[in-house]
């Protein structure tokens, strides 16, 4: 079931080496910023200029119900998706506060709730009620995930042609934990029990069953690892399927995208097994709680920056990201410069003036 979504932009390499020319002349110790120097000379790469610009800035939050659910894997029902989603809608959940701390939008975006009234400021992109429980047969059909795929590429274009300059992906589903550890175990071609956490809070019992409920699913399903768009119909969710859409539509569209937790990660993931040159587009906020982060990270070729054992959700972790990448970029449009100075700059060890 391959299928080409896009044609991914390619980088300019000439804007990247030009923004490191401009670190290297700010009075500091050469590469001192660590990863945010890297970090912002990508950007450049994917803006084709030095001339980095951070804002306008979103995030997308993408929601969807499991079937899955029905199995006992949360700790918590399908409704809290919604009344998440509303409160999100209404201005008042934890990604908007953190998000009015750093300049930017919230939009969330219904890939397939249950529930879904016309709230305003909902983004209706829904492909059906929630997803089929996947221990009983694919999670949903070849043509939704399809569907579900280019509705994510679209929402980056609509971003795009606002001006957006940067983006981050968060998520709210109830079982979607479960979801992504199943996608992590077959693609990474790792053990269930070696990928799985205990998502909102499970206990040792609640975290044994989901991870039966998980080989259950592979067992049924029999996924096949070297095709991600079948994996992802028989072990996804449409919230998943969204944001690996929303990065896909990152390279197509050359927008920055900082990724989230496990949920954004696994995403990008099947993304970037569709699409490999989608991984110079994503920028890793954290180190996620989830068991699978560093091996997902790993995957995915990423380093995360902030290292402080979140598991909130909602894109929370990624819009934490933004000041800390404001502040670097500050420091880069400075007058700060050993030219300012009047000294010589510095070199690397050994190399002759």
């Amino acid at each position: 079931m391959q299928q080409t979504f896009i044609v991914p932009r390619t980088l300019s390499e000439s804007a990247r080496r030009a923004a490191q020319e401009r670190f290297d002349r700010v009075a500091k110790p050469l590469k001192s910023l660590g990863l945010f120097e890297s970090v912002l000379t990508r950007i450049a790469a994917i803006q084709g200029t030095p001339d980095i610009s951070l804002k306008p800035r979103s995030v997308l939050v993408f929601c969807g119900d499991h079937g899955v659910v029905r199995q006992g894997v949360s700790q918590c029902g399908s409704d809290v998706t919604w009344r998440v989603a509303r409160s999100i809608c209404e201005g008042n959940s934890n990604i908007n506060q953190m998000a009015a701390c750093t300049d930017s939008d919230v939009m969330a975006i219904d890939m397939g709730m249950t529930v879904s009234p016309n709230w305003p400021y909902l983004i209706r992109m829904s492909v059906d009620k929630g997803t089929a429980d996947f221990t009983q047969g694919p999670a949903m059909t070849p043509e939704q995930a399809v569907f579900a795929i280019q509705a994510g590429i679209a929402s980056i274009k609509v971003m795009f042609e606002k001006g957006s300059r940067l983006l981050a992906l968060g998520e709210m589903g109830i079982g979607n934990t479960t979801s992504a550890a199943a996608l992590t175990s077959v693609l990474l071609n790792l053990p269930p029990k070696q990928v799985t956490g205990r998502g909102s809070g499970l206990s040792d019992a609640g975290l044994s069953r989901k991870i039966q409920v998980i080989q259950k699913a592979i067992r049924v399903n029999h996924p096949d690892p070297g095709d991600p768009l079948s994996v992802l119909a028989a072990l996804g969710g449409f919230e998943i399927a969204g944001m690996a859409g929303a990065c896909l539509g990152a390279a197509q569209y050359g927008i920055p995208v900082v990724l989230d937790g496990v949920i954004s990660c696994t995403a990008a993931l099947v993304a970037v097994r569709i699409c490999p040159e989608v991984r110079h587009f994503l920028i890793a906020s954290h180190m996620g709680r989830e068991p699978s982060a560093s091996a997902l990270l790993k995957a995915l070729g990423l380093t995360p920056i902030i290292h402080a054992e979140l598991a909130l959700g909602e894109g929370t972790g990624a819009v934490m990201l933004f000041p800390l990448l404001d502040m670097a970029l500050s420091v880069y449009e400075s007058n700060h410069t050993f030219e300012a100075l009047d000294m010589d700059a510095y070199r690397p060890l050994g190399e002759e003036s």
